[in-house]
């Protein structure tokens, strides 16, 4: 028996809700999970993907763009030093472009009341990983020691800037219910106290891109009317709120206690690059070499230094790895899809609608991320790239078109599928080859000489072959 469009879209959303939380809730979740997860998602998106019928996302111009920075990107791999990591890289864009479309076929299917699913998964990822973090915070003052290192609060993801990461997505759909005329109060406490909790639990841990995405969210939605004015007030009253619930726990109840706290978040206050100036000077250097292709995909990680695997600036990697071309290709893509979506926001300032207001929260989200991606590295790790997928899809799927797009001709949309099989199953050949070898792998690296894990597609993500 046949399923339907919509049968498969449920079996694909209840998929997509136990990944997301199993990678992002699971105590023993990490970067190499992570990544295996996404992979899984992907598959999943794909042969979703493949069922449904041919429809418009986008406009030719903007077909165009994408199918130029493909092309580039797989010339780029076939002359990069390490190509087929380069291709891998082409492959995960591919992926995110299958899961995002995943997504928004979802949402066009599905209608409104995926919305209210959107928000409870939101809210459910909130709710758990606040409790974990509270349940964390109450072991560490009961255990007896003498100092808390607060950083170690923070559990299921690899690094404290990863989590930072996640909540940059998620701050600003949190605020949701709250801009909701309709919700009743006691709903209404409740979801402020989450919003302030999770915003507690940026401020400890200390991830200065996230200050920095949601405060340039803050400034733009001020010029998208009433609504956006309301988003970033209930933002600085859960801001307040957290500061006051870090004051009393890790300055009142701490020093009571008698316990002194280490990593605290006044650390973080200062204008250091933290290693950022070595590697964005390797990234120009790599751009002035190679300006026209790159280097290839994912080959900063083929060039060894002390710090990281990637620039931790999207502009940066992008460029010297793919090349100056694609990099002002992608650029102007995402201004017009980022202007786009604007407009119709500023049109629609005054509706009070679910999915208009919902449009501003991931608006909010796309623009933290996107200025995050500056400093860090937004666009490497899975669970970033698996967010910024579904905020993508989603607004794809809400979008008004002034004149609606016509339908990619049946040859392109027919290379499309071809090109995202081949994609995906790039991805899992890799992932089968690797992940039965990933813990020794990274005890081998860890053991020569090397003090810590530097994360690309892998949470040990040189690619580059010993002694080269």
């Amino acid at each position: 028996m046949a399923f339907s469009i919509q049968q498969r879209g449920n079996v694909f959303l209840v998929l997509a809700v136990c990944l997301l939380v199993l990678g992002v809730c699971a105590p023993f979740s990490g970067h190499d999970l992570q990544r295996a997860l996404q992979i899984a998602l992907a598959l999943g998106a794909l042969l979703y993907g493949l069922a449904a019928p041919n429809t418009a996302w986008v406009d030719r111009p903007t077909a165009l763009g994408l199918g130029l920075v493909i092309a580039l990107g797989l010339l780029s791999s076939a002359l990069a030093h390490r190509p087929l990591w380069a291709f891998t890289e082409v492959a995960l864009l591919v992926s995110c472009g299958v899961i995002a479309l995943a997504f928004a076929t979802l949402r066009r299917y599905g209608g409104e009341p995926l919305d209210r699913v959107l928000l409870l998964v939101v809210v459910l990822l909130c709710l758990i990983k606040s409790s974990q973090y509270l349940h964390a915070v109450m072991q560490a003052f009961s255990s007896g020691q003498r100092v808390l290192d607060l950083d170690l609060l923070l559990s299921g993801f690899s690094n404290k800037r990863f989590y930072g990461q996640f909540q940059t997505f998620t701050l600003p759909l949190l605020a949701l219910p709250l801009l909701m005329p309709k919700l009743p109060r006691s709903l209404r406490v409740g979801v402020f106290a989450l919003l302030s909790v999770w915003w507690l639990i940026a401020i400890s841990g200390g991830t200065r891109g996230t200050w920095l995405g949601m405060g340039a969210a803050g400034v733009l939605l001020v010029a998208l009317g009433p609504f956006g004015r309301r988003w970033l007030a209930w933002q600085l009253a859960a801001v307040g709120g957290g500061l006051l619930l870090y004051w009393l726990l890790f300055t009142m109840l701490a020093g009571y206690l008698g316990i002194e706290t280490s990593s605290d978040a006044g650390d973080r206050l200062t204008t250091s690059l933290s290693g950022r100036a070595e590697i964005w000077w390797q990234a120009w250097h790599m751009i002035v070499e190679r300006p026209w292709l790159g280097f290839g995909p994912m080959q900063f990680a083929d060039i060894p230094n002390d710090v990281a695997t990637h620039p931790h600036q999207a502009i940066l990697q992008w460029a010297s790895e793919w090349g100056v071309p694609s990099t002002l290709c992608v650029a102007v893509l995402a201004w017009r899809g980022g202007w786009a979506t604007f407009s119709v926001l500023r049109e629609r300032a005054l509706s009070a609608q679910r999915s208009d207001v919902l449009r501003l929260c991931l608006f909010a989200a796309l623009v933290g991320a996107l200025t995050q991606s500056m400093v860090d590295g937004v666009i490497v790790m899975p669970i970033s790239q698996l967010w910024l997928a579904l905020v993508v899809g989603w607004l794809m799927a809400l979008h008004c078109w002034a004149v609606a797009p016509t339908a990619l001709p049946a040859p392109v949309s027919h290379l499309w599928k071809l090109l995202s099989v081949l994609a995906v199953g790039l991805l899992i050949v890799v992932a089968v080859r690797d992940v039965p070898h990933i813990a020794q792998a990274q005890q081998r690296y860890v053991g020569d000489t090397h003090n810590r894990l530097q994360p690309r597609f892998w949470a040990q993500g040189v690619i580059a072959l010993p002694g080269s």
